[in-house]
């Protein structure tokens, strides 16, 4: 049987794919509605449990094509794995883990793990000793885990193969081949490769039984009419950026498209709060006020329409100008869609993109899909803002100046000038006051440090990803405990220290205990060594060290729920906020790991949207739940290796587990 499913088919409802109520609530709350082409013609053949055959381009939606169907079938009850998705990169494999997560919000006793390369067997081990429904694991590591007896197989229903083409590119199709030989033979294969060499048609014709073939015809084409660019930004700081573009950029209307329902309601209330005139269409917008809401984008009444994929099917409007992706899309045709909003008839259009550090694998999904490049944008500067603010508020004096009645204000200024002896200047300002209101005129710039949201760095991408490969590799080459890495997110923060100001003192990083050539080494910090070259620094007795100065970045203890009994190291840690709260990792101090909780120094004055945005990270399984820590937990007992110290007192010799640990020194260039 073949399924060749063009692209502009009619979809249906998710709601007609015999999904369970779950499913679909789930879907409901990330704003999905109709499914893909891949998705409409691979979950029926799925759920009815007939083998499939899937040719795709990555970016195409095929995640959900087999999660849903895979969840659907799922039994919470059993701990043994049911189904194995095999991916080609750790990268892959966590996003499709975190996408099994998300589908099975609703989903009571469910859990999901992926396993790969470069990250401790032991937080693996637990998990399975645990018991999981669905394993996500690159093709080595699960051999491993089969040969060391701690995979079992015995009850898997369904194994998939995502992308197939690229396991065979990177060299792991035998161990493919050794996976599929250790599954039960009535367990369902699904097949999925963006190409068919022969290897994969072999092992489809050995291995899948009569399958259903799909094959989905990408038309990611973009018009040469419409500019592309991207932002790289944090999900806190993207309100932010997105109010400058709206602000400088010249526009005459925008669709901005977020990917949840509520995310449409959300951002156009903020917006309008800024006073931007904004409007939001979703799912759940009755069509009369829909198609209110877009006559008043056509009329001027309002510039800003925030809209999801679905809200936004379909729409052409001379007006808009400008599309800007405040989410990124799950897959290409999506974002040809959304930028194909723009840029019609032959006019000239703009597309942005927003693209936070973990996204960075989709933006170039996309460009490959659409064979064009996305360039990175510069975001307005405070002072451009300031400078277009100022504009518009002489602009509305200027308008002011022309009305007709001025002449009882005028009068009224007059007679407050004699009676006050006020200058008129000074009412003039006053009055200006007034007009602005609560809201501050001109923006502020950011302080200098903490850096939380740090900007591009220069050099082209496929240079950084070079370096930031090298670094993988350099440390997964290690098998000391004191540089193994446990890679826990998809790409490296890039850690790059800025020059020490003049007047800082040359040893003011390198605070620690000095060993003698020969003596006995104490414990190395694994943190520590992480960012620090291998030799140790001479520390400097105390009295000789430098006071803290003014403007110095000040630090507080926040608490986490992740410690030794969940398997954390301080590498998970520092990863996870570095990369999620996109810090520079020399504003990441002590990290005190205890049986149940761990502490961590950050600086002081953290956003509120950031300590909410981190407490929904994980890290070795679990949310880190983040909070500032209270008098009791440093206080409370210290577990693992450090069981029994103190938490502070005089500095000496500390074993891994000890007393406080300075703020870590970033690891400069070798």
């Amino acid at each position: 049987m073949s399924a060749d499913t063009p692209t502009d088919a009619p979809s249906p409802k998710f709601t007609d794919l015999a999904l369970s109520e779950p499913l679909l609530r789930a879907l409901a709350d990330v704003g999905y509605e109709s499914p893909s082409p891949i998705q409409a013609a691979t979950i029926p053949p799925l759920l009815q449990g007939r083998d499939v055959l899937g040719q795709a381009q990555t970016g195409t939606g095929k995640t959900a094509a087999f999660a849903l169907p895979i969840l659907a079938n799922i039994d919470p009850a059993q701990a043994r794995p049911q189904a194995l998705v095999l991916a080609p990169t750790r990268e892959l494999a966590i996003q499709v883990a975190e996408a099994f997560q998300k589908y099975a919000t609703h989903l009571p006793g469910f859990h999901v793990l992926p396993i790969y390369g470069g990250q401790s067997y032991y937080p693996q081990l637990q998990a399975l000793k645990r018991g999981v429904q669905v394993v996500v694991g690159t093709p080595g590591r699960v051999i491993d885990h089969l040969e060391r007896g701690s995979l079992d197989l015995s009850q898997l229903r369904c194994l998939v193969l995502d992308e197939a083409d690229e396991m065979l590119r990177m060299g792991f199709i035998d161990d493919v081949e050794n996976v599929l030989k250790k599954t039960p033979e009535s367990r369902q294969v699904a097949l999925f490769s963006a190409t068919m060499p022969t290897q994969i048609k072999r092992i489809a014709q050995t291995y899948l039984k009569d399958p259903v073939e799909i094959a989905i015809k990408s038309t990611t084409t973009t018009s040469a009419n419409i500019r592309q660019r991207y932002w790289s930004v944090s999900g806190v700081h993207k309100l932010d950026a997105l109010t400058r573009i709206l602000e400088a950029e010249t526009f005459d209307a925008m669709i901005v498209f977020s990917r949840t329902k509520l995310g449409t309601e959300e951002l156009a209330e903020k917006l309008m709060a800024r006073g931007i005139s904004a409007a939001a269409i979703n799912g759940d917008v009755q069509q009369q006020q829909r198609e209110k809401t877009i006559q008043n984008l056509k009329d001027g009444k309002i510039d800003v329409l925030v809209a999801t994929d679905v809200a936004a099917r379909g729409l052409d409007v001379d007006r808009i100008s400008h599309v800007l992706n405040y989410d990124i899309p799950y897959d290409t045709e999506s974002y040809v869609h959304r930028i194909g909003r723009t840029g019609r008839a032959g006019r000239k259009g703009e597309a942005i993109l927003f693209v936070t550090p973990r996204e960075r694998g989709m933006l170039r999904a996309i460009e490959r899909a659409t064979r064009q490049p996305i360039e990175p944008m510069e975001l307005p500067s405070v002072e451009t803002v300031n400078e277009q603010r100022v504009s518009r508020f002489l602009g509305r004096i200027s308008e002011a100046l022309e009305s007709d009645d001025l002449g009882l204000f005028r009068d009224l200024v007059e007679r407050y000038e004699r009676e006050k002896n006020v200058p008129a200047v000074e009412i003039a300002a006053a009055l200006a006051k007034l007009v602005q209101g609560e809201n501050p005129l001109l923006l502020t710039p950011p302080p200098a440090a903490p850096k939380y949201a740090r900007e591009e760095r220069d050099g082209p991408r496929e240079h950084r990803g070079q370096a930031t490969r090298k670094f993988i590799e350099r440390d997964n080459a290690s098998n000391s405990g004191a540089h193994r890495r446990d890679d826990n997110r998809r790409e490296a923060p890039r850690f790059e220290p800025r020059p020490p100001r003049e007047e800082r003192p040359a040893n003011r990083h390198e605070d620690r205990q000095y060993t003698p050539p020969g003596a006995a080494r104490p414990p190395v910090n694994r943190a520590e060594s992480f960012f620090d070259d291998d030799a140790p620094a001479p520390r400097a007795p105390r009295s000789e060290r430098a006071p803290a100065r003014e403007g110095d970045v000040g630090m507080e203890t926040f608490r986490i729920e992740v410690g030794h009994s969940h398997g954390v190291q301080p590498g998970n840690i520092v990863g996870a906020i570095a990369n999620e709260a996109d810090l520079e990792s020399r504003y990441i101090g002590r990290i005190d790991i205890r049986d149940e909780y761990t502490l961590v120094d950050l600086p002081e004055g953290m956003p509120r949207e950031l300590m909410e945005h981190l407490k929904k990270v994980r890290v070795a399984g679990q949310p880190l739940r983040i909070q500032r820590a209270g008098p009791g937990d440093a206080e409370g007992g210290r577990g693992g290796r450090g069981a029994g110290r103190p938490p502070s007192g005089p500095r000496g010799p500390k074993p891994h587990g000890g007393g406080p640990r300075k703020p870590f020194k970033p690891r400069g260039p070798r």
